[in-house]
């Protein structure tokens, strides 16, 4: 059944642990980085005080602040990493804010200061599909020639209702733009969706799976909604809880599943979930189940429904 699609059998999704095996000789880990980036919609350039789900404290590493240098950041990283792995080597990932939202100059200076790491087989960069003119986007391509480089573009949704809603910035044919013009010059390109916005049935969001297969997308990481702590979108909730749905984990599971199925079966799936810290997160709160507990039951659900990654894709 699975054996048509792109990827080794293993999982009835493509999953982003056979595909590192795939790329890498050995185990191959990322190391956040915080290099004290800002975004356009959060310094003034488009808008003020950011996505109104962001609160970045809810995944940077306890090592990660603009104060430490980047090897000061992977040193650590890699001391925290390597006594479980003694043999793997390391992505840096430029995680926190809009990582090629800066001069070429500055870019160049950080990019390169990763790359000297001897442990560091390469750079994955998290940014917006506002971000990337293209003197950026031709330097990001002289290195992965070189390197193995993601750039990975938090999309959030296809709606521009929605994007509008959460005070994004950009539309979504900017977003279509952005990963066309990367994947054209050779770059491997990621997306981030947020399944369960404010304002979006479940419909809607299985029709995002449609709309990004479109795309020359290698691979995506879906995060559910949580509305965590010292954000505007916990400000909303407070003044309205009815304007959200917010997802059981069996909710959920259903719900990836769907979205699973209309996804292009040559799209890497990286992960299926967030992971906030619990003193973080307001609501929902799904009993301290971790991310490798979600990505069990979808795949349980996948063999009960006997379907798999892009059994409906067109």
């Amino acid at each position: 059944m699975i054996e048509k699609y792109p990827w080794i059998a293993t999982k009835r999704y493509n999953n982003h642990s056979d595909y590192a095996k795939k790329q890498f000789s050995e185990r191959v880990q990322k190391i956040s980085l915080d290099a004290g980036f800002t975004c356009p919609n959060r310094d003034g350039n488009k808008a003020s005080g950011g996505c109104t789900y962001c609160n970045n404290d809810t995944f940077n590493p306890f090592y990660c602040t603009p104060k430490k240098s980047v090897t000061q950041q992977l040193e650590e990283g890699i001391a925290f990493f390597e006594p479980k792995y003694k043999t793997q080597r390391y992505l840096a990932y430029f995680q926190a804010y809009s990582n090629t939202y800066a001069p070429l100059s500055t870019l160049r200076k950080l990019y390169s200061e990763a790359l000297a790491h001897p442990k560091v087989e390469g750079l994955v960069i998290g940014t917006r599909p506002d971000c990337v003119p293209p003197d950026v986007l031709e330097y990001i391509a002289e290195l992965a020639k070189q390197y193995y480089v993601v750039l990975e573009y938090g999309i959030e949704s296809t709606s521009d209702e929605t994007l509008i809603g959460i005070n994004r910035g950009h539309n979504f044919a900017e977003a279509q733009d952005a990963i066309r013009r990367t994947a054209a010059l050779g770059i491997r390109c990621g997306v981030h969706m947020i399944l369960g916005l404010p304002g979006e049935s479940h419909e809607q969001i299985v029709e995002h799976a449609k709309k990004l297969s479109e795309l020359p997308i290698n691979t995506i990481k879906l995060h559910q909604l949580q509305i965590v702590k010292h954000t505007v979108m916990a400000r909303n909730y407070a003044k309205t809880p009815t304007d959200f749905k917010l997802y059981t984990a069996e909710e959920y599971v259903e719900l990836a599943v769907d979205f699973l199925e209309q996804l292009r079966p040559d799209i890497v799936v990286e992960r299926f979930s967030s992971e906030s810290p619990p003193d973080l997160i307001i609501q929902p709160r799904w009993g301290g189940l971790k991310n490798f507990h979600i990505a069990h039951k979808i795949e349980k659900r996948l063999r009960q429904r006997d379907t798999f990654q892009g059994k409906l894709f067109n």
